[in-house]
């Protein structure tokens, strides 16, 4: 574990999940319109987090399940979904491979998430998620394979290691509230995260809702600018011990300024596959 004591640190309020017995549920609206539907007890509790930037570098994919990293990118315009999926794809499964080792990486989703809600309506985005969470189960990460691969190939791939890795960026910067925060796998216990329910129109997914607990270890990056990311390790189908997951979702920060801009971001879904 990374040392605190020099670190500098904000006391800030975040949202968690209560683990009351029942499945929560979360109802996914359409991007632009109100926020998601959550039902299922949930609670705010402080949080110390800590301004991680001053040793950026020494946080491991496979130790803490997460990373920072410089990224340039060829991208013109983040809101013009065909380059996303054209220039930016590629971009980000050559990333994702050459930090994990991973064999084949293949992207298949993305999320522009805006503060601004005159905007986030007029543009049909979604809102920063505030709720902290992981983006899988081991259920629903064994079904995104079979969703995205041939019967046959999905099937000798679930045989290997395989995992999924979320790519966070900054559309605009410096980010002034609203930063990306992160739990990493060595603060959280399996009691911490609740299986859920994500809804659809069209299907139901599974993700790992996060409930409170004093010994998690809360970080984020300060002032990330557009050049800047953060891989997020969101499944991994080892079990020695290596980082299988993390927790993440974002608060307020304390004398962020009223006039601050929104923050605007793009994250990358990916499952990665090992030979």
């Amino acid at each position: 574990m990374f040392d605190t004591a020099n670190l500098e640190s904000i006391v800030t309020s975040a949202s968690f999940t209560v683990d009351n017995g029942e499945v929560p549920v979360t109802i996914a609206n359409a991007p632009g319109s109100a926020r998601d539907e959550r039902k299922g007890a949930v609670e705010e509790r402080e949080i110390t987090a800590h301004d991680v930037r001053s040793i950026a570098d020494q946080f491991d994919m496979d130790r803490e399940g997460f990373a920072f990293m410089n990224c340039t990118s060829e991208m013109k315009d983040f809101f013009d979904e065909e380059q996303v999926k054209s220039v930016y794809y590629p971009e980000i499964e050559n990333l994702v491979a050459g930090v994990t080792g991973a064999s084949k990486v293949v992207v298949f989703d993305h999320t522009i998430r805006v503060a601004d809600e005159a905007k986030r309506e007029e543009m049909e985005l979604r809102p920063p998620v505030r709720a902290m969470h992981n983006d899988f189960t081991i259920r629903s990460a064994e079904q995104r394979v079979r969703d995205l691969l041939p019967a046959d190939e999905a099937e000798a791939r679930l045989k290997k290691r395989f995992g999924s890795v979320n790519v966070w960026r900054p559309l605009r910067g410096p980010v002034e509230n609203l930063p990306l925060a992160i739990c990493g796998w060595d603060s959280l216990a399996d009691a911490d995260m609740i299986v859920s329910e994500r809804r659809y129109e069209d299907r139901i997914g599974g993700i790992l809702s996060t409930a409170y607990n004093s010994d998690q270890r809360w970080v984020y990056f300060s002032q990330m600018q557009r050049h800047e990311v953060v891989l997020l390790k969101c499944y991994d189908s080892l079990t020695d011990g290596t980082a299988r997951w993390t927790a993440h979702g974002t608060f307020d920060l304390p004398g962020a300024a009223t006039d601050s801009a929104p923050r605007e971001s793009i994250e990358i879904r990916t499952m990665m596959f090992w030979d």
